[in-house]
């Protein structure tokens, strides 16, 4: 089994900046990818980011494409999410995942942290 706990969140102004952390532990794999959804109240989980943990690929959402950077430190097992410009918009639970194949949808991710939630006042 795979355990991801996500740190970071906080509250911010609308133009502020966050770096969010998921470390993760237990019987991980090379070949996972990693990604960050995030849920709002009344709101579907949406998908945020991704990437593989080992291989130069990435993945955005249109909503995060130019704002919010996902990167990882292998040597000790940590994803982050840099996310820059944020608005109200982006107010929700940020969540990280682990999935053995890459999919925009959260169903397909077996593997879930805690989350830490980001508030972004205007």
């Amino acid at each position: 089994q795979v355990q991801l706990a996500e740190s970071g969140g906080g509250l911010v102004q609308a133009g502020g900046s966050l770096r969010l952390s998921c470390v993760a532990s237990g019987r991980t794999s090379s070949s996972y990818v990693m990604a960050w959804f995030r849920q709002a109240p009344g709101k579907e989980r949406e998908f945020v980011a991704a990437t593989r943990w080992l291989v130069r690929s990435t993945w955005y959402a249109d909503s995060a494409e130019g704002r919010f950077t996902i990167s990882k430190d292998n040597s000790q097992n940590t994803m982050y999410l840099q996310m820059n410009s944020l608005k109200p918009d982006d107010t929700a639970v940020y969540y990280c995942a682990g999935s053995r194949i890459f999919s925009r949808s959260s169903t397909d991710y077996g593997y879930w942290g805690q989350g830490t939630q980001v508030t972004v006042s205007s």
